[in-house]
């Protein structure tokens, strides 16, 4: 399946395989000189009325009994489509509050902007909830909390646990590839190296007082590097308590890719569970066994499964192929840069 999806991915975009130049028509250009880690985040520039909008929370988040889930979604998708067939049912069950935040144009434009309404939703659902906000993300969404944490530093005693599934924390040699005849906006924040990259990695990856759980496939067809803990979606320094975690750590025969780490792969969601259950990222030993013989993690109805599996598929195929390509990494913005 992972090798399926990486080709329908390429031959989507019209792609072929081929070593991508420093910078478009081989100019070369002067790496930046990124902002201190204390420089006070920039005033938000999209109306609060979209960011507001883009906000979704249960009832239960209001002066919640415990830390509140906030899901961003990845590339092409919305909430609904990554999360609404798997997480959504299985914290409700369970009576657990969460939100989620819907980015824009189905998170293909400029992520830099994305990350303003994470911004926001981290502020109201702390400001809601009295508590601090566990955020979850899944791929790209993965990095706009990040790159939120790292420009708006008023927003770091404001998260407990982050957990990413399959996040391109450090880009990925395959969006490369993708991007080689051009691409959307946020597909080019993600190749390896990028500028946007760059700047969320800047100076520290971390930071303390937020516990990071990083959950990566060694069968990512997207995401690459990301055989051991030195690929592209694991953390290190910084001064935050950090986990980087394969599924293949818990469960060597689990064959989960891109899209299964973040939606229905069990051993991914026990994980999490044990990273929002616990002080502190998720400690794998914790994890039972016995997930490694389950198919679903909680949430998935096994026969609504192939329909669920499908329809996401087609949505980013459809994503990729529909969406407008541009030639070149959209600039970063003014605040990222020392003043």
């Amino acid at each position: 399946m992972a090798r399926v999806l990486a080709a329908l991915m390429i031959a989507a975009l019209g792609l072929v395989a081929r070593p991508t130049l420093p910078a478009p028509g081989g100019a070369v250009v002067a790496a930046p000189v990124f902002a201190p880690v204390d420089q006070p985040g920039p005033a938000l520039s999209v109306p609060e009325a979209a960011l507001a909008q883009s906000l979704q929370c249960t009832a239960n988040a209001t002066a919640a009994d415990r830390e509140v889930a906030l899901f961003v979604p990845g590339t092409t998708v919305t909430p609904k489509e990554d999360f609404g067939w798997n997480w959504f049912p299985a914290l409700s069950r369970l009576g657990w509050p969460y939100c989620s935040v819907t980015l824009p144009n189905h998170a293909m434009t400029d992520t830099q902007v994305s990350a303003e309404y994470v911004v926001y939703a981290i502020r109201h659902v702390h400001r809601i909830s009295g508590r601090r906000v566990d955020v979850l993300g899944h791929s790209q969404g993965g990095t706009e909390p990040r790159f939120a944490l790292r420009f708006w530093p008023d927003l770091r005693p404001m998260v407990d646990d982050y957990i990413t599934f399959a996040a391109t924390n450090h880009g990925s040699v395959a969006a490369n590839v993708m991007c080689a005849t051009g691409c959307a906006e946020s597909l080019w924040q993600q190749t390896y190296p990028s500028r946007y990259t760059e700047a969320m990695n800047s100076y520290q990856e971390t930071f303390p007082g937020i516990s990071y759980t990083d959950i990566y496939t060694h069968h990512d067809q997207f995401v690459q590097p990301n055989l051991d803990d030195a690929g592209s979606t694991s953390l290190h320094g910084g001064g935050g308590s950090v986990t980087n975690v394969a599924v293949q750590d818990v469960c060597p025969a689990d064959l989960a890719e891109h899209i299964a780490v973040g939606t229905y792969d069990p051993v991914a969601y026990a994980i999490a569970m044990d990273a929002l259950t616990h002080d502190g990222p998720a400690v794998p030993g914790r994890v039972s066994q016995a997930v490694c013989t389950e198919a679903f993690m909680p949430g998935v109805d096994s026969t609504q499964f192939p329909g669920a599996y499908a329809d996401a598929l087609d949505t980013i195929v459809s994503a990729l192929l529909k969406y407008p390509r541009v030639a070149a990494e959209p600039p970063l913005k003014s605040y990222t840069l020392a003043r």
